[in-house]
């Protein structure tokens, strides 16, 4: 399925040449010192090209192409050990949307995204995007997606996914990518914020675990519920249950919880403070766990329209283990730099990771230069 909607989109987008398209692209280059890992320098670079055709129908209606890679080179450096070089280009995002006034329909390699927590969040189901990250990277997945917006500012979801063998998110076992998924949420406007109900079936590939056949296909049930309000302060609470039809000990059932809350202080240009708890088990029984326990808090503060710093710090309770990051971010005339330094605990777990963004354990900083055109 994957090889027709490439060939499809191409086809698509070749019919419509003769019109104007808008180029964009976004290059970083970054290099990264981490004294405690057997590679200790770390350099790379990446481009991520852009075209997009928009065109306008009748009546509110609109046809679009979004087509990018992910052009990505990298070097693992140590005097005593050599390098390690690695490269690599992969389609990032490639997809057509068809939009009226009140809905749109999406197909093709996509970001799905929802939910209403910042720092850890357990409806981050389709994606792996790390709150370190300042590009926000994450991949994509193959489907198709459509949105009915109603005049109260509720909305309505529905996906259907095919051919991502990747894990994302939470998955405690990788997807069945031959069979395929399909999901929904129904987004309502509530007091002074939102509340929203997500489900999600796909089936599970255990063989990895279990040398067995009726292990390939094993039916997956995800239920979440998220709500926001914002009063004197922002408040949410996002909470995911995630069942397997199949008996696979402790993998069987995955409980999260998170609630968090937020603030921006009146202390000079505005300090903003985000914290957020995590509870987090697995088990043969549901909702009968032992969950641990992370809580994140992240600061940030403006200098100004072209300086600013923040800050994230992860608690694991149940390890005694703290993540730390650090980000100070100066807008040049054509070019954002990033200097960050960080400490990552080897064994800790709760924050997404993913194949694009590095991140080594132990002490470390890295550089990091922006470009957007």
């Amino acid at each position: 399925m994957k090889k027709i909607i490439i060939i499809s989109l191409i086809a698509l987008l070749s019919v419509q040449l003769k019109a104007q398209l808008n180029w964009n692209g976004q290059v970083s280059a970054f290099t990264n010192f981490s004294p405690d890992n057997q590679y200790s320098l770390f350099l790379g670079g990446r481009y991520i090209p852009e075209i997009n055709y928009i065109h306008s129908l009748d009546s509110g209606k609109s046809f679009d192409i979004l087509a990018s890679v992910d052009l990505n080179s990298s070097i693992l450096s140590d005097p005593f050990q050599g390098q390690i070089y690695n490269g690599a280009l992969n389609p990032y995002r490639f997809w057509a949307r068809y939009s009226g006034q009140n809905y749109q329909v999406r197909i093709g390699l996509q970001k799905i995204d929802f939910g209403v927590s910042t720092l850890l969040r357990p409806l981050q189901w389709f994606n792996q995007i790390d709150p370190r990250d300042p590009l926000a990277l994450t991949n994509g997945v193959y489907g198709i997606m459509g949105k009915y917006y109603f005049k109260n500012n509720a909305n309505i979801w529905a996906w259907g996914l095919y051919g991502n063998e990747k894990r994302r998110g939470f998955d405690a076992i990788a997807t069945n990518d031959k069979i395929p998924e399909f999901g929904g949420r129904l987004q309502l406007p509530i007091l002074t914020g939102e509340i929203g109900l997500t489900y999600h079936h796909r089936k599970a590939d255990a063989s990895n675990f279990i040398n067995e056949s009726i292990y390939q296909e094993i039916a997956e049930n995800r239920f979440a519920l998220d709500l926001k309000l914002d009063w004197i302060v922002g408040f949410w609470v996002e909470s995911t249950y995630i069942h397997k039809a199949e008996n696979l000990g402790p993998l069987t059932n995955q409980n999260l919880i998170n609630i968090g809350s937020d603030y921006t202080f009146g202390l000079g240009n505005g300090l903003t403070i985000i914290a957020e708890n995590l509870l987090y088990g697995s088990s043969e029984e549901a909702f009968s766990s032992d969950y641990s326990n992370i809580t994140a808090m992240s600061l940030n503060y403006p200098f100004g329209f072209f300086d600013s710093i923040s800050s994230l710090t992860y608690y694991n309770w149940d390890t005694n283990s703290t993540t730390f990051f650090v980000n100070y971010q100066h807008q040049f005339n054509k070019i954002i730099g990033y200097l960050m330094a960080y400490y990552n605990p080897s064994d800790f777990q709760g924050i997404q990771q993913n194949e694009l963004v590095n991140n080594f354990s132990g002490p470390g900083v890295r550089l990091m230069l922006v470009y957007n055109h």
